[in-house]
Parts: structure tokens; C-alpha cells; sequence
């Protein structure tokens, strides 16, 4: 007998389709978990249960044949993604009663998948900083030690999954905003490739750099609610590469070829950053585990150093401003509008200029590191941090590069566009610790093989904080 939340999502989908639980009973089951541990953990902005047990009961009456892989699985949607007739804050006090007229294309498509969505994941304002602690709801909180944050800005949809208040979760990542809570919280994080999962139907691309991407407890999970989001549409601006023969949980699934692994410790974006023993010692432990599984582990150089970073601070600088309604800046926090304002001081003629500088560095290290399948890396720089230590300053400038130092790796491949995953290894002091494995550009089931490979050999498995088993729950005959 097993609790239905320690069922993978994958196997949760399997229990409804064998109807061992209905959806309905396993959306009740995470609305009890969510009203008993959501507070606790910082997790949901908005709770839309109504709304989800009618989608619940509607996916229930569904005949079996034809329903899709994940119909009837629970969800959640990050609170920076546009949701039909749902709140959607972006995490700011500006927007605390905005109600979007259409969905993210995700959405859709996740609902076209069959998942049901829970509701809102708390998100750091307007997606700009690696810790999701705003007013608009209580600061995201790792599962695994409170004083802790979830990270950001999909910390939300990171302390759901980790805390079982649901079994995967949409997020987003323009600059490591699912991996680095990913590696926080102990879950898998998978950066796509740009362009196999659509931002629309809204904005410009943003430079390429954010993608939607899932949070999961297991690669096949997010390979899975990958397959549901990775949907060709049309207008993009960036193509789509070609997904894996039999998607992307069919990648999840399979023995892959001998790679050639590219490792390194040094950080990319701050010259003077010492980097936790324990970070480093993940790598260690997964480049040992690699190179047991018959894949060539080398030591690299780091495929960017600190230069790039004044050419990085420009883009997010502008990717900052966003469109908030005149009147209601003031309730910006103080880095949201220092980033606001440093972004509209940068000129066309600068911005042009920078675009044209970060792809010659771009070709560089893309070019220095050609020879490799897959670069092994920390996800961070620390292994945690702890709620409103970036902000205890009062200084937003020092918060901006407080951040930087705690995250030098991640932002890196959202600007090559990269597929990147981080991947817990193994828990230091009872508290998880990450590490990112990045593939060729469209490489993405290369990536995912490697990935659940790599999973296998680790044996995170099913560790979980304790809150998991904090609430009596109800369970499921047969698994």
C-alpha cells in the first residue's frame, strides 16, 4: 500500500487509466495536502480547487481509449504564466488582482494533455530574481528546511513538488529559474532546448533566453510533462528542433550511446567566487558515476569566464520591463525597479551592440566545446541559501550580485540555448545538492537519456523531507 502521493506522476496516470483511483480522488487527495502544508511552504499564490475538481470529474468521464498519457494527473501552473480567467500576479503587488483574458500556449497545452492544475505557484516579481520572496504571498519555502528558500523564480512550483502538494509542475527558466530550485529542493529541472517549447502566444521571444520547463521528482516524469508541453506552434520565433524517435519519455526510457563528458567546477560569471566543497563534490560523484556507466568524463576549461557577465546584466536589465501600469510602479520592490530603471537608460544603439558581442562569445565557447556530447557542472555555487538573505542588506545592487555569485552556471546556457538539466545527487548536512548536465543545442533526448541514466546510478530515489508524511493520506491498492 502506498500514499497516492508517492506514486511518480507517471504512475499516477497509470493507476487512473487501471482505474485504481479516479482523478477526482487524487485532485482531493493534493487540495487536503495543499490546505494542510501550502501555507507552511510558500508553495500556491491562488488555489483554483473548484476548478479543478470540475476538470477532475469532467476527466474522470472521459472513455480510456484515446485519453492521453497524463489525463487526469494533477498539476500546477507557475504564477508568471498566463492563465484564462485565473489570477495571475507575476509575483507583484502590482498586478495582485490581474485576471488574464487567454492562456500561455502551455497552458493549453497542458490542458490538452489531460493534466488538471491545482492552481497558481508563487514565482519571485516579474521572474527577476533566484529566490521567490515577494508580497503578493508568503516566500516560497524549501520543503527540506524552512529557513531555507524553495529558489526562484519557479521557487513555488519547486516546494509543491518537493513537499507532495502535487506530483510535477510547470515552471519557467530565463536564467536558471527552474534548476536552481530544482537543485535546492532535490527534483529534476529540465531546461529545453530554444524553441521546443512555445512561450507565446505573447512577447517577442525575450532574446531566446526563457523557455517553459518542467519541475519533477524523476527525468521519466519530466520527459513526460515534457512530451505534453513541446508542442509545435505556429508563429514561433525560434524553429523547433526535432523531437527524439518515440518523444521524449521514450528517450527517458532507453539505453543510450557511449558520450564524451566535459567537466568543470570553475564559475562562469564571477571571476573571485569560491565554490562549496560540496557543490564540487557532486560533480565528483556524478562524473564517477558517468564514467562507471562507459561514458569519457574530461576536464575542461570552463566554456565562459566573468567577461560575458557585463553582457548579461544588460539583457536582463532590459527583459525587466515588462509592462506595468504607470501608476502602480511604486509597488515594485526595490530590485524590481532598480533593474527597471538601468534597463531603460540602456540605449538601442548599446543594446544592438551588446546582442552583437554576446554571439561572438556565444561562437567561442560553443566552438571551444564542440568535441563534447554533454558539459557536467554544479547548478550552483552554495548548495543552499537561506530566506531573505539576499535582501537583508536593504541593497538591491548587492542582492543583484549576491545572486550572481550564488549562480554562476545556469544563466549561461539559457543565453547559448542549450537543453540543461539539473539532477539531485546526493544529500549534504540533510539538505539536497544539484547538479546540471547540459547537452548539444536540439540534443534534448540525448540529454534526457543521459539524465535518467545518470538518475539510476545515483539512487536519490524516493528521499523526501519530512513534511512528506506529515498528514495521514489516502492510499492506493496494488502499487
Amino acid at each position: 500500500m502506498a500514499d497516492l502521493h508517492d506514486l511518480t506522476a507517471l504512475e499516477q496516470a497509470d493507476a487512473i487509466r487501471r482505474r485504481e483511483v479516479s482523478s477526482l480522488e487524487l485532485v482531493d487527495h493534493y487540495l487536503d495536502r495543499i490546505a494542510a502544508h501550502g501555507e507552511t511552504v510558500g508553495a500556491f499564490v491562488t488555489v483554483t480547487a473548484d476548478q479543478a475538481r470540475a476538470q477532475a470529474v469532467a476527466a474522470d468521464a472521459v472513455p480510456i481509449e484515446g485519453r492521453p498519457r497524463l489525463h487526469g494527473v494533477p498539476t500546477a501552473i507557475k504564477d508568471l504564466t498566463m492563465t484564462a480567467g485565473v489570477r495571475t500576479t507575476f509575483g507583484s503587488a502590482a498586478f495582485a488582482d490581474f485576471v488574464p483574458p487567454l492562456d500561455a500556449d502551455v497552458v493549453a497545452l497542458l490542458r490538452a494533455a489531460g493534466t488538471v492544475s491545482l492552481g497558481k505557484t508563487t514565482t519571485s516579481e516579474l521572474g527577476v530574481s533566484l529566490y521567490s520572496e515577494g508580497i503578493v504571498a508568503l516566500p516560497a519555502r524549501n520543503p527540506w528546511g524552512l529557513d531555507y528558500t524553495a529558489g526562484g523564480s519557479s521557487g513555488g512550483a519547486a516546494s509543491a513538488v518537493a513537499a507532495g502538494l502535487v506530483p510535477f509542475a510547470q515552471g519557467s527558466d530565463g536564467g536558471g529559474s527552474v534548476r536552481i530550485p530544482a537543485a535546492l529542493c532535490g527534483l529534476v529541472g529540465f531546461k529545453p532546448s530554444r524553441g521546443v517549447v512555445s512561450g507565446g502566444p505573447l512577447g517577442f521571444g525575450a532574446f531566446g533566453l526563457p523557455t517553459p520547463g518542467p519541475l519533477a521528482r524523476t527525468v521519466a516524469d519530466a520527459a513526460a510533462m515534457l512530451d505534453a508541453m513541446a508542442v509545435p506552434v505556429p508563429g514561433e520565433p525560434y524553429p523547433a528542433p526535432p523531437p527524439p524517435e518515440g518523444g521524449y519519455l521514450a528517450a527517458a526510457r532507453r539505453t543510450g550511446p557511449r558520450l564524451r563528458v566535459g567537466r568543470f567546477v570553475t564559475p562562469m560569471l564571477v571571476g573571485d567566487q569560491p565554490v562549496d566543497p560540496a557543490c564540487a563534490g557532486a560533480v565528483d560523484v556524478a562524473a564517477t558515476a558517468l564514467a562507471a556507466a562507459g561514458h569519457e568524463v574530461v576536464e575542461v576549461p570552463a566554456p565562459f569566464g566573468p567577461e560575458v557577465w557585463p553582457l548579461f546584466e544588460i539583457l536582463w536589465y532590459v527583459l525587466a520591463l515588462a509592462p506595468v501600469p504607470p501608476e502602480r510602479e511604486a509597488e515594485l520592490l526595490p530590485l524590481t525597479r532598480l533593474m527597471r530603471e538601468r534597463g531603460a537608460a540602456v540605449t538601442a544603439a548599446q543594446l544592438m551592440s551588446t546582442l552583437a558581442e554576446i554571439q561572438v562569445q556565444v561562437r567561442r565557447g560553443m566552438r571551444a566545446t564542440a568535441g563534447y556530447d554533454l558539459l557536467l557542472c554544479p547548478t550552483l555555487a552554495a548548495p543552499q541559501a537561506r530566506v531573505g538573505s539576499f535582501t537583508e542588506a536593504g541593497d538591491p545592487e548587492l542582492d543583484f550580485d549576491l545572486q550572481r555569485r550564488f549562480s554562476p552556471y545556469c544563466a549561461v546556457f539559457n543565453v547559448t540555448g542549450q537543453p540543461s538539466v539539473s539532477i539531485p545527487v546526493s544529500p549534504v548536512d540533510g539538505m539536497p545538492v544539484g547538479v546540471l548536465l547540459t547537452g548539444r543545442p536540439g540534443a534534448d533526448g540525448v540529454l534526457i537519456t543521459a539524465a535518467a541514466e545518470l538518475e539510476a546510478s545515483l539512487g536519490w530515489g524516493d528521499r523526501h523531507p519530512e513534511i512528506w508524511r506529515a498528514t495521514p493520506s489516502a492510499t492506493v491498492n496494488g502499487v
